[in-house]
């Protein structure tokens, strides 16, 4: 389940990544999120996608 929270979706995300070894594009697909959708919830938050660190911040 991905969590609404912005914070605890940053945390989950960056987690992801990190243990599956994937980019923000291929944890969307393999989680069938929308990219555009998850992107702008979090900006509004004031987090961004470092695609060179493969992290939000």
């Amino acid at each position: 389940m991905v969590p609404k929270d912005p914070a605890m979706l940053v945390s989950w995300l960056n987690m992801k990544m990190r243990d599956e070894g994937l980019s923000f594009e291929e944890l969307c697909s393999a989680e069938d999120l929308d990219m555009e959708e998850v992107t702008s919830r979090l900006e509004a938050a004031g987090y961004s996608y470092d695609p060179v660190s493969k992290r939000f911040r």
